[in-house]
């Protein structure tokens, strides 16, 4: 469910906002602020090698510790701490042995992070209830380079995002061509449980986490100082996974949409491609995640007939349109999918002859084309999370298969098959190809690789936890 914030007052003339309104216009530039955010992706890529063996002491960590004693401490189990040491930001409830302070912290309090020798190495945040019992926040590299946010949430939330919008400048983004993506990437921005996708003028935040919402004012005004050309932010709370945090959410309006309905839907341009996006609608609105492969898919439409699976808003198919191809058909088992799809089609000026969107499931509609001897030369397959953890591996890895076998006997002689898992457990499995070779067997067909790859740079990834990975597009030849 959703909040919608009013347009925030933007009257405030920082050289943050100036810089950010001028990004909006055109493709950012400048030698000294290029500088600038190169020192700051070299300060991030520097933030585990403090993690040292299990002997090594943390001074900076250890000194301000020594100055907050009343501070409580979280006590890892021995044997569980050098993981924690080389970077992993979240320390879950197995890995505890005790909690010291008086009283006991409460969740979204900030803790130490000791040794079980107590010798403390980090700082996070709390939270009893949750699995994950403590998300680091700065660990000795961290309180170094900037011991001004030590046990200091609001001040590190402040940097933070502003170094997440410094890093999307340097990525290029937003440009003339692109301004919708995403900006906070939760661990890979170090704010674990806080997302932030730019659409256009507007900011959807997804919070999954008790402390984003304990820090939601604090997070609204660090976006709103950061961005300066943001006109409003809507503010979507992941209740499931916040009840497994431990929220009540005895008030129910606390979950609850109240947006102008003018605002439910805002344009938005990918690569040159203009989108209706509803910030109501599924994720944070669109799927930034799988621009860099839409843009490189259009590259290979060029007169072909091309297959949108799972279409949703017609990002693919409206690609593949732009990239030439000849017919271009999305498939979308959601209604109001497909209707942005066609929408889309129409804001970009389509010949209605050369694109057909259907709802319909996807399985009869692979099925009934199978049948009926209908193929096509490109065939994107991006079906939703068919594995939301390893619990249920297993039996998603049947549906992959099945799929992908259903697709490619649909694919002309040497076609293209692009698909893809956004399911984080099958991607840190690494099978995928392996699924992938199984259902090419069920098909008959014969795949060559073409190109592996995951979501959009500007979904930052902390090479410390690698359980933040979760997309994977394969592109293959199918023989």
């Amino acid at each position: 469910m959703l909040r919608h914030l009013r347009p925030v007052n933007l009257g405030l003339r920082s050289p943050s906002e100036e810089i950010w309104r001028n990004a909006f216009r055109a493709p950012w530039s400048g030698a000294n602020s290029r500088r600038s955010c190169a020192l700051h992706v070299m300060a991030r890529n520097a933030r585990n090698e403090g993690g040292g063996d299990a002997s090594s002491s943390s001074p900076r960590i250890a000194e301000g510790a020594a100055r907050n004693p009343g501070v409580p401490r979280v006590v890892l189990k021995k044997g569980k701490v050098q993981m924690f040491k080389d970077g992993s930001p979240m320390v879950y409830s197995g890995a505890v042995d005790c909690v010291v302070g008086k009283p006991p912290p409460r969740s979204g309090e900030t803790v130490l992070v000791t040794d079980a020798a107590k010798q403390p190495f980090a700082w996070g945040v709390y939270n009893q209830d949750s699995m994950f019992r403590v998300r680091i926040m700065q660990m000795e590299a961290d309180a170094e380079r900037d011991p001004s946010c030590f046990l200091d949430m609001e001040k590190l939330i402040f940097s933070r995002v502003a170094a997440a919008v410094e890093l999307r400048k340097l990525l290029g983004l937003p440009s003339r061509d692109t301004n919708v993506f995403r900006l906070i990437n939760s661990e890979g921005d170090g704010l674990s449980g806080l997302i932030a996708d730019v659409l256009g003028e507007h900011l959807v935040v997804a919070s999954s986490a008790a402390w984003v919402e304990k820090y939601r004012p604090t997070i609204e005004a660090a976006l709103t100082a950061a961005t300066g050309g943001i006109a409003s932010i809507t503010w979507r709370p992941s209740v499931d996974i916040l009840k497994d945090e431990g929220l009540s959410l005895q008030d129910p309006t606390d979950f609850l949409i109240d947006l102008p309905g003018e605002l439910d839907e805002v344009e938005v341009v990918e690569n040159g491609v203009r989108f209706m996006a509803s910030v109501s609608g599924q994720k944070t609105g669109f799927y930034a995640d799988q621009r860099e492969s839409r843009f490189f898919l259009r590259s290979l439409c060029e007169g072909k007939t091309v297959l949108d699976l799972c279409c949703y808003s017609g990002g693919f198919a409206l690609n593949a349109a732009a990239g030439g191809a000849s017919h271009v058909t999305g498939v979308d088992s959601s209604g109001p999918a497909i209707e942005l799809a066609r929408a889309n089609a129409a804001l970009n000026g389509i010949d209605p002859c050369r694109s057909t969107f259907i709802r319909q499931d996807i399985k009869n509609f692979l099925s009934h084309s199978v049948a009926e001897g209908r193929s096509w030369d490109v065939v994107i397959l991006d079906p939703p999370k068919l594995a939301p953890n390893r619990k249920v591996l297993s039996r998603a890895i049947t549906q992959y298969r099945r799929l992908n076998a259903l697709a490619m006997k649909v694919i002309n002689p040497s076609g293209l098959l692009m698909t893809c898992s956004c399911s984080g457990a099958m991607t840190q499995s690494g099978n995928f190809v392996s699924v992938l070779q199984e259902a090419s067997k069920q098909a008959g067909r014969k795949l060559t690789q073409l190109r592996y790859a995951g979501a959009s740079p500007d979904h930052t990834l902390d090479v410390s936890y690698p359980e933040g990975a979760y997309l994977t597009n394969v592109l293959l030849r199918v023989l």
